[in-house]
């Protein structure tokens, strides 16, 4: 991006003799691309806001309305379109940008079997130049 974005992620193991390894420093790497591409707001759900959520089902409830939707099927429509939300906004649910048909959370799963060691994503940030 020309020296215009910057990602940094807190990838957390419970050993440095894990942290050194080459498959740990690939996900460390795979994440922090994952990031820059995705530009994801929060880590999960539980991280947003609930002025976010109640504001995003406004919308959602106000779009079915105007489409003539009703009771039971807009409660169920809006929880349905409130999970996809999740999926756009959220690190860990997001689909993963080398491959789409896994999420982020799988990729973390795989990589925990593989190097046989438990690891989480703490924390992220994306800063961008110009923005």
């Amino acid at each position: 991006m020309g020296g215009k974005l910057g990602v940094l992620v807190e990838l957390a193991c419970e050993t440095d003799f894990v942290a050194r390894t080459d498959k740990f420093k690939e996900l460390a790497h795979d994440l922090a691309m994952h990031v820059a591409a995705s530009n994801p707001l929060y880590l999960e759900p539980s991280e947003i806001p609930m002025e976010v959520i109640a504001h995003e089902k406004q919308i959602y409830t106000e779009q079915l309305a105007a489409e003539g939707k009703k009771g039971e099927m807009v409660e169920k429509i809006v929880e349905g379109k409130l999970v996809k939300y999740y999926q756009e906004v959220c690190l860990l649910q997001q689909q993963f940008f080398k491959d789409d048909k896994q999420t982020v959370t799988d990729v973390i799963t795989a990589a925990i079997v593989a190097i046989g060691e438990n690891i989480k994503v703490r924390r992220f940030a994306r800063f961008a130049l110009g923005s």
